[in-house]
């Protein structure tokens, strides 16, 4: 079997009825922003993603053809699906019952930890538990990525329950970060989400400064507070503020009427929630409240850690990164986010097995305070945004 791949802008319809001509099977779906074909040629199977740009030549004994590219490489992953949905690859499937687990472990745990902290008599002592639970709910951010994705459970009921119960802990309505998370991925490194970089025209105050809110914890309060505005605003204010935004058009953009009442549905659910978990157990808003703080500043300071700095590109644009034993199982292989960015529809567990023995990943922590040298100019073009809907989550 041969593999190759292209960067392509071209249509389905038109590339099908340009390899039709050589008169061999073909299936042309929508992967991402590319495009999928398979093409039997003699018995060899050929895959192209990405067609545009630079000549290159496919030939066949039969026919020569020549198609326009304006990149292509061999290609060491499995063959690309030819369906716009991404399927669960047969050799990796969802692990259900470890997934199942963690997230019992993590909100059981997230809940005893709120409970201590409200019951230790000393300012150190709710310190501590404030570190600890802002790296346990770094996990748990983890497998809410992962229900975003359709990848926490191989079952979408029980997919949508336990993202469900990770967005009550972040906090935030699950059916809202579906949505706003597919916006990151058809959006990566564009202008709207450049954070690390700037164009000469750019505010450079402005620049720095949401580049260094981002770095000290002030990124996760906007979430919540996001929620609540876009739950009770009406349709024409929230299409203002939310849909037509350059910061954030991309991420609401043509939310349906449904989507927006089951967010407001599961924010009320999490209000409920908190109010009873405060009465049953005696717990301190106040020291709830610093315990969040906690991990919105660890959370936050290093939620670009795998874009910055990286290659203006939609699937390319990210890292895989060197991290220690122990936070590679906190952050659930999180370091490895280029392989993410590439694979979307394969569950967290098998992300470092899409990487060869030899790749050479930077160190997560240097890595990791570089960014604090600030934004640099941008010497890129900005990539090509991909058409709606082409990174939709497993159903």
């Amino acid at each position: 079997m041969r593999c190759l791949r292209f960067h392509t802008t071209d249509s389905p319809a038109k590339l099908t009825r340009l390899i039709s001509a050589l008169g061999s099977p073909v299936s042309v779906g929508n992967f991402c922003r590319s495009i999928s074909i398979e093409c039997s040629l003699d018995g060899i199977l050929f895959l192209y993603a990405f067609v545009s740009g630079v000549e290159s030549k496919l030939a066949c004994p039969k026919t020569p053809f020549t198609i326009s590219v304006m990149h292509a490489e061999k290609a060491s992953l499995n063959p690309l699906p030819a369906a716009g949905i991404f399927s669960t690859p047969t050799d990796m499937p969802i692990p259900d019952g470890l997934n199942f687990v963690l997230v019992g472990v993590v909100f059981t745990g997230a809940i005893a930890l709120l409970w201590l902290a409200s019951h230790v008599p000393h300012w150190y002592e709710i310190l501590a538990v404030g570190i600890l639970f802002s790296y346990l709910l770094l996990t748990n951010y983890a497998l809410l990525h992962e229900a975003t994705h359709g990848n926490l459970q191989s079952s979408s009921r029980r997919n949508y329950s336990l993202g469900f119960l990770t967005g009550i802990l972040f906090p935030i309505p699950f059916s809202m970060i579906r949505i706003t998370h597919q916006g990151h991925h058809e959006h990566n490194r564009t202008d709207a989400e450049m954070f690390d970089l700037y164009y000469p025209h750019d505010n450079r105050v402005l620049k720095y400064f949401r580049w260094y809110s981002i770095l000290c914890g002030l990124f996760w309060p906007i979430i919540p507070i996001g929620a609540i505005l876009f739950s009770i605003g009406p349709p024409r204010w929230r299409e203002q503020f939310f849909g037509r935004r350059p910061s954030t058009g991309y991420l609401f953009g043509g939310v349906q009427r449904a989507s927006v009442w089951a967010i407001r549905a599961e924010l009320l659910a999490i209000i409920g929630f908190f109010v009873i978990l405060h009465w049953l157990l005696g717990l301190h808003w106040l020291t709830t409240l610093f315990l969040y703080a906690c991990f919105s500043l660890n959370w936050s300071t290093r939620q670009y850690v795998g874009h910055a700095f990286s290659k203006r590109d939609i699937m390319e644009g990210a890292w895989n990164l060197q991290h220690n034993h122990l936070m590679t199982w906190v952050l659930l292989h999180g370091e490895f986010d280029k392989n993410h960015h590439r694979r979307p529809d394969v569950s967290w567990y098998y992300l470092p097995r899409l990487s060869p023995a030899d790749e050479n990943r930077p160190s997560y922590f240097k890595h990791y305070w570089r960014q604090w040298l600030g934004p640099r100019p941008n010497t890129e073009p900005a990539p090509v945004v991909p058409s709606s809907g082409m990174l939709l989550p497993r159903q």
